[in-house]
């Protein structure tokens, strides 16, 4: 729900961005990103409530790691995040049909490029990992038909001036609002919808692994994969150094037929395409937004202190690429506190 704010505070804000990405226009890519190295260095040492969220969920998810370790990944994922803001507003300057391929690395794309290629309807995912917004735009700027999902910023001035940064080179946005029949038509015509995938799904959500715990997940993704008989691809854009440099690859493609024979389809395919942004945060821990809650709901046995329903001990085990190892810690959440 959108916030109420006077027009006096929607232009301020407004201004103040536009001022801030003019400000940035100034200098090259390189200064802006140590610019906004600098600057998440800086909201690392005095957001001590996010900071600890981030370090608390590094811990659990990579428990190997040193002490030293975690703290590094937490330092460079405020770092990251802040530059990916810095770097959305070169996008329109850098991202090309002559240029993009200059600027991002194509790293094991065989089955997307097929798809994409052959203009069939495909769902394609990706999470807070890397620069998604570079994803989106380097399939645009492709020549693909590509519509993605977004949820509008509350600024209704600063979410008009980022949409026309998004769709400048030729990626459409589609707010969640009523969106159905816009996703609907772009299937129809053998588009690709794009989505961000790792948002927690509250209570209702769908409870998959993630990191060898239980993660809240929507369940339209999979229902609308279903519905409609199309692939999933699950992608990513990974920044690999200074200037406007990236990396992208897949790390899964889930297509029907895969489904189909499955005892609980939808629990599959979320499941799997969880477990495929999982490796994408893998290859890079620095780039995933720890800070935010990806697992701030539990599911109601482990709230009430309750055994795992059969139901989801069942769900679980049917997963072709689980094993004991992995089943355990779900089982016995407490013991991994």
């Amino acid at each position: 729900m959108s916030k109420n704010r006077g027009p006096i505070t929607t232009w301020a804000q407004y201004l103040a961005a536009r001022l801030a990405a003019m400000a940035m226009m100034m200098f090259d890519v390189e200064t802006n990103q140590h610019t906004a190295s600098q600057v998440g260095r800086g909201l690392y040492a005095i957001d001590t409530h996010h900071r600890r969220r981030a370090l608390e969920s590094i811990r659990r998810a990579f428990p190997e790691f040193s002490d030293t370790k975690v703290e590094w990944v937490a330092l460079r994922s405020f770092e990251h995040f802040v530059t990916l803001a810095a770097e959305v507003c070169f996008m329109p300057r850098k991202l090309h049909y002559e240029t993009f391929t200059q600027c991002v690395a194509m790293n094991k794309l065989g089955r997307c490029n097929e798809l994409l290629n052959a203009r069939q309807p495909v769902i394609v995912l990706s999470g807070h990992v890397g620069n998604w917004e570079v994803l989106g735009s380097m399939l645009g700027a492709g020549g693909y038909d590509l519509e993605a999902i977004a949820r509008p910023i509350d600024n209704p001035l600063v979410n008009d001036w980022l949409m026309g940064i998004r769709e400048a080179k030729g990626m459409h946005v589609i707010t969640k609002w009523g969106a159905t029949d816009r996703m609907l038509n772009t299937l129809a015509r053998g588009g690709a919808l794009a989505f961000i995938a790792d948002q927690n799904a509250g209570e209702k959500g769908l409870f998959v692994p993630f990191f060898g715990r239980l993660a809240s997940t929507y369940k339209s993704i999979g229902l609308l994969a279903m519905n409609q008989n199309v692939p999933i691809i699950c992608g990513y854009t990974h920044r690999i150094g200074p200037g406007f440099h990236f990396e992208t690859g897949e790390t899964d493609v889930i297509f029907p037929h895969e489904w189909h024979d499955q005892p609980d389809p939808l629990y599959y395919i979320t499941a799997r395409y969880t477990r495929a942004i999982e490796a994408m945060v893998q290859m890079r821990p620095e780039q995933y937004l720890w800070m935010h809650r990806r697992w701030k709901s539990r599911p109601r046995h482990e709230r009430l202190g309750r055994p795992m329903p059969t139901k989801l001990h069942r769900n679980l085990e049917q997963l072709p690429w689980m094993d004991q190892a992995q089943l355990d810690p779900l089982l016995h959440p407490q013991l991994q506190s």
